[in-house]
């Protein structure tokens, strides 16, 4: 399967983000991927009032992504956010394409480094998984990359893949987390990681520099299920087009079978 990496960095307006997240299906569509992944807030960047801007799955943003994943034929999942119900809004990843309708809540919320996402957001209770192309594919958002169990749950479920839109913020260590964190998951649940970050709004800062909001560093990853990095973007706007083998996860199983070795 040939997945692409879309690395964006989302402005205050989501229409100016949706018009922004169609082009890059396109792009990503005549490059011949069959999965198309943008970040974590792809909708609206974080620091925007959410409730304010957040629609139902039924809404036009979403329609506008269900859209050009019909005109391109190629599965989408987006970062956007919708009503909670309870003042708060879900940070959510729509997934939409041939066969394929399903939204995941991001189960772990980012009360961490000074910033409280569950503020604003209610967390999600589901462990998601999609078929694209005969591969099944886990869903994960930014945080939940610092919590194994989940990528477990992915491989518990049958997936091979599992894909990590984020907002990665900014901040001394950061980047070198994340970089250790997307290789670590890999080999936690012998899965491929496709982890798309927001690029970072100014290329030319530190991404180490502290930072008040988690607007993305870029170095968006495509790792194998070995934990070898295949391929790899800078900080600034760019796309990442790879292929997925469902089947080398299979051979990594069978010759490091942590996940049947499991006591706990």
């Amino acid at each position: 399967m040939r997945i692409a990496l879309c690395q964006m960095t989302a402005s205050t307006d989501p229409k100016q983000n949706l018009a922004a997240v169609q082009e890059h299906v396109r792009r990503a569509a005549r490059e011949g991927a069959h999965l198309v992944a943008l970040p974590e807030a792809a909708m609206v960047r974080f620091g925007e009032p959410l409730a304010e801007v957040a629609e139902p799955l039924d809404g036009p943003w979403a329609e506008g992504v269900r859209a050009v994943a019909r005109e391109t034929g190629v599965t989408v999942v987006a970062g956007m956010f919708t009503p909670a119900g309870d003042g708060r809004v879900a940070n959510t990843l729509l997934a939409t394409g041939p066969g394929v309708e399903a939204s995941y809540d991001k189960i772990h919320l980012y009360d961490a480094f000074g910033f409280r996402e569950s503020d604003t957001v209610a967390p999600g209770d589901r462990v998601v998984t999609i078929d694209v192309e005969g591969v099944r594919v886990g869903l994960a958002t930014c945080y939940d990359l610092r919590f194994p169990e989940l990528f477990r749950a992915h491989a518990d479920a049958g997936a091979t893949v599992s894909v990590l839109p984020a907002s990665w913020g900014a901040g001394p260590g950061k980047r070198a987390q994340w970089d250790l964190l997307v290789r670590a998951r890999a080999l936690d649940a012998t899965v491929w990681v496709a982890a798309v970050d927001q690029s970072a709004p100014d290329p030319s800062v530190d991404p180490d520099a502290p930072a008040k909001l988690p607007h993305g560093v870029g170095h968006s990853a495509l790792i194998g299920p070995d934990g070898t990095v295949r391929g790899q973007l800078g900080a600034a706007p760019d796309l990442l087009v790879g292929e997925v083998d469902a089947e080398e996860a299979l051979r990594v199983r069978r010759a490091v079978a942590v996940l049947d070795n499991r006591q706990l």
